[in-house]
């Protein structure tokens, strides 16, 4: 593989450069080392919350590009780069959209913190995983004073299944995207990571070519499209690994990192 002219690495949290127990290969952060030093620019791109993504990658945060919310918000050294927010209006008419189905959680994720109604102490204990910064408010249509990035929508049952044929009408309109087998994010219509990532090499004058991503599920499939080397997991959506045009092993085996290993490598000549 001609690994040697990578400028720019995208690769998705969940399910991809963590492993099924949210845990990073032992060997992540000296290859982040060797791909730094080469000069190589490094995204994390995640439907999480950017407080969230900031606090998992704490030590490397000043060089990182956090491509937070599937695109909404990109921050590089605690600089906004994009900010791809909902209408409030909007936001709110999907709030109500969501109180009418019954099982489906929201989450009002706002660029300063998120927002949940007062709810079960098992849904705050599982949003925790993926929302550093959480505000427990009466009522979600009653907030205001913040930028609205997405929402987010949960069904114990399946979000392909049981959420997005409500919501799907509105696609091309909005973003509305399966990140997850639970969870269905609803975003402005510019707002997606396959878009984050064209900023980024717009920014950086960085090719196509020259761009690498991993992903496993469907909020990943448009980065597909925008690097020359797309992987898709071993354990991704089928969707992903027809889009994608090589395939890494299984998050579990940290087939992210084992790729990252050949890319290094090509660039120190081995």
């Amino acid at each position: 593989m001609p690994f040697a002219d990578i400028k720019l690495i995208a690769t998705d949290v969940d399910g991809t450069l963590l492993n099924s127990r949210h845990e990073l290969s032992p060997n992540f952060f000296p290859l982040f080392e060797q791909l730094h030093a080469n000069k190589v620019v490094f995204a994390v791109a995640s439907g999480r919350q950017y407080h969230n993504l900031r606090q998992r990658f704490a030590t490397i945060a000043d060089r990182v590009v956090f491509i937070a919310e599937n695109g909404s918000y990109v921050v590089q050294q605690d600089e906004q780069v994009l900010v791809q927010a909902l209408p409030p209006i909007v936001a709110m008419e999907l709030l109500r959209k969501a109180r009418q189905l019954p099982g489906v959680q929201a989450v009002l994720c706002g660029k300063r913190t998120a927002y949940i109604d007062y709810a079960a102490p098992c849904f705050l204990a599982l949003i925790s995983k993926y929302y550093e910064a959480i505000e427990l408010v009466p009522d979600l249509l009653q907030v205001t004073n913040d930028e609205f990035l997405k929402v987010a929508l949960w069904n114990e049952q399946g979000a392909e299944t049981n959420i997005l044929p409500h919501f799907e009408h509105l696609q091309g309109e909005l973003q509305v995207t399966v990140s997850g087998l639970h969870w269905l994010d609803i975003a402005h219509g510019l707002a997606s990571k396959g878009r984050a990532l064209a900023v980024l090499q717009q920014q950086y004058s960085i090719a196509p070519a020259q761009t690498m991503v991993f992903g496993d599920y469907l909020n990943d499939l448009d980065m597909m499209h925008q690097a020359r080397f797309s992987y898709a997991m071993a354990n991704a959506h089928p969707e992903v690994k027809q889009a994608a045009r090589y395939e890494a092993a299984s998050n579990d085996d940290f087939g992210v990192a084992a790729v990252l290993e050949q890319v290094v490598a090509s660039m120190n000549g081995e």
